[in-house]
């Protein structure tokens, strides 16, 4: 059963959002407020965080962001009233995976997480001692914390084991694609994981 923290300080909507979910086969734990959502990532582990943009005692946005640079990945999905073009893009740029405004019909937002953990569950990727399955990459069965857009180009490359994968290809997976931010992101998927990452002068990246 995938577990489920939901964000969100409107209270009725909160519970009615969670009893919905539970009847689809989620847990579900509600957090009310910025601190306590803070508090209940320290403590437990989840498939999924939904975060409300606008909470009481702070920005769920910048919750996210504090979370990313905890190096805490988990998939999430922001719900707000706010439809302005600037906060949605700063929900992505935090690394967000979905963002639904509201209000919203319950069973689109369910159709987004389903989506979203299917994602996750449906590959099973080995690579000498790096492992790939559920979302995550374990190494000696460690997870290993990759941000979305490094899991996706990893993965992508992976699965091309010894093909030469197309920058432009890569560039796909990116939120701001350039030469630069490319770069920067194998780096660090070289450094997090150890594995060996080739540049194709002018074509693209290959793993042997």
């Amino acid at each position: 059963m995938a577990r489920i923290l939901l964000i969100e300080d409107d209270t009725i909507l909160a519970e009615s959002l969670a009893k919905f979910l539970k009847i689809h086969g989620y847990d579900v734990d509600i957090a009310s407020s910025y601190d306590e959502g803070a508090m209940l990532t320290l403590d437990n582990r989840y498939d999924l965080y939904l975060v409300d943009v606008n909470l009481g005692d702070g920005d769920g946005i910048d919750l996210v962001k504090a979370l990313r640079l905890s190096e805490d990945e988990t998939p999430t999905i922001f719900i707000s009233a706010l439809k302005d073009i600037s906060t949605i893009a700063r929900g992505f740029e935090v690394g967000a995976e979905d963002y639904i405004k509201k209000p919203f019909d319950p069973e689109e937002l369910l159709i987004r997480i389903e989506s979203r953990l299917k994602k996750n569950e449906e590959k099973e990727i080995r690579y000498r001692d790096l492992v790939y399955r559920g979302g995550r990459f374990f190494k000696k069965d460690k997870e290993i914390q990759l941000g979305e857009v490094q899991r996706e180009i990893l993965l992508t490359l992976l699965e091309n084991r010894g093909k030469v994968v197309p920058k432009d290809r890569l560039y796909q997976l990116m939120i701001n694609p350039s030469p630069l931010a490319l770069r920067v992101a194998l780096n660090k998927i070289k450094k997090k994981t150890g594995v060996d990452i080739k540049s194709v002068r002018g074509i693209g990246y290959v793993v042997d």
